[in-house]
């Protein structure tokens, strides 16, 4: 039995997850959610049982001091709530943790148990793929679902992918499956620069959260890092001509690709963000992207019973490998 004593009555509440390891290029995904957490001031209100998902070999404690106090943190999943404050504010669940290592079905019913409790209308996973994408060109984000009426109604793909999954695409369907709609956002990563930090990826996938559920993210200095890593990338492949010339096809290949891509609709959400962003909105602000075209239909709202099964996800595009590698487009 899931308790929440502490936890307030929270408002339309959305579920925002990721997870360190397998479907985390670059920590992008796990540093957005931390970035959420940090400028929001999350309260940490539950953290999910170590004992019971992780190998202590695999995902080894740390021992830290502090107050002359030796301590022991355990890898774990922790959950926060923040409140995006504005004209109409909302609450965000934020979930954080690494990749458990065994009993995805229970660490997924945990998950759905904590958004059942607390009311939760969407989740939100966040992940990260290795891709041949040029550091030099916007980090492409797709956002996919399983839901033939989600994909519809909010502007996504839906996933047909086939094969190994990670934890993101099981709580997907595990979402999927007890009714709770569940959107995946998927980074691409270059594969030739995969090392974290990777700034310019966790603020794509930030700007790709604004929009989609209409709030306003505080970007901190986010976006002056991300330019600073792009200009050390560009340093560094300037001084190999092979990597220079790799990074040129890859442009070239991209540019090609995505010139239909520059429909009226990219050009209005990116001015819909500068507007938001110039009136300095503190929370939601603008059409809510998670409407049906501006008539004012939401998501469904989930039913509050249900439980996990065991099922691959489905996905039209490349699942990533240990490392989160993977080829030019999503998984789910």
């Amino acid at each position: 039995m899931i308790e929440l004593e502490g936890v307030p009555e929270l408002i339309d509440p959305v579920m925002v997850a990721a997870f360190e390891g397998w479907n985390d290029a670059g920590d992008a995904a796990s540093t957005a959610v931390a970035h959420l957490d940090r400028e929001w001031k999350g309260e940490v209100f539950a953290a999910l049982d170590a004992e019971d998902y992780y190998d202590f070999q695999v995902n080894r404690p740390t021992v830290f001091t502090e107050g002359g106090t030796r301590k022991v943190q355990w890898p774990s999943t922790r959950l926060s709530v923040v409140r995006v404050k504005g004209e109409t504010p909302r609450d965000l669940v934020l979930v954080r943790g690494i990749e458990p290592s065994m009993r995805w079905r229970s660490f997924c019913n945990e998950i759905l148990g904590f958004a059942h409790e607390l009311g939760v209308e969407l989740v939100v996973i966040l992940g990260a793929l290795l891709g041949d994408t040029p550091h030099t060109r916007p980090v492409p984000v797709s956002g996919v679902t399983s839901d033939p009426a989600l994909a519809r109604t909010m502007d996504l793909e839906e996933t047909k992918y086939e094969g190994p999954t990670g934890i993101v695409g099981i709580l997907q369907e595990a979402c999927t499956h007890v009714g709770v709609p569940a959107v995946s956002l998927w980074a691409a990563v270059p594969h030739y620069v995969s090392q974290p930090p990777n700034p310019k990826a966790t603020l794509a996938l930030l700007n790709r959260l604004e929009d989609l559920l209409g709030v306003r993210v505080p970007l901190g200095e986010l976006a002056e890092d991300a330019r600073a890593w792009q200009l050390g990338v560009d340093q560094l492949a300037s001084e190999d001509s092979e990597v220079a010339e790799y990074v040129q096809s890859l442009e070239e290949a991209r540019d090609t690709a995505e010139l239909p891509e520059a429909s009226g609709e990219a050009i209005a959400r990116e001015f819909e963000r500068y507007l938001r962003r110039r009136d300095g909105e503190p929370g939601r602000g603008g059409q809510n992207r998670a409407t049906d075209g501006g008539t004012g239909r939401t998501w469904p709202k989930p039913p509050r019973n249900g439980h996990d099964r065991d099922q691959e996800p489905g996905g039209d595009d490349s699942e990533s490998d240990g490392s989160g590698e993977a080829g030019d487009s999503s998984e789910e």
